[in-house]
């Protein structure tokens, strides 16, 4: 499980929403270790099951509570400076079709997919 971590760590960003999702998987990684006592072995397919902690998706799994719940929590995050003061610090919604809790959703599918590719 470790080789993973150190695989999220060592992968390349290029913009705070990127760097957003590396941290989502990280934590998601850190929180499947947690739950199975770090019984993965690197090279072994992943259970989306596992990563998802007794949700059905991702929308369930960010109003759940399961990760970040407060606004200016994944607004920092996932928002560059200039993005954070747009949208004063999480205190408007992102844009006018998704909730702070949305854009989480949708970054913890992006750190899903990360995940997966570099478990590979």
């Amino acid at each position: 499980m470790s080789e993973l971590l150190t695989a999220i760590e060592s992968h390349k960003t290029r913009s705070a929403w990127e760097l957003g999702v590396k941290e989502y998987a990280r934590e998601l990684i850190q929180g499947m270790i947690e739950e199975n006592g770090g019984q993965y072995q690197f090279g072994q397919p992943l259970d989306k099951k596992a990563l998802l902690n007794g949700a059905k998706d991702w929308k369930e799994y960010s109003e759940g509570g399961c990760s970040l719940i407060y606004d200016y929590e994944i607004a920092e995050r996932v928002c560059s400076p200039s993005e954070l003061k747009k949208c004063k610090r999480g205190e408007r919604n992102p844009n006018n079709r998704e909730t702070w809790l949305d854009v989480q959703a949708r970054a913890l599918y992006q750190a899903e997919r990360l995940i997966f590719k570099l478990a590979q």
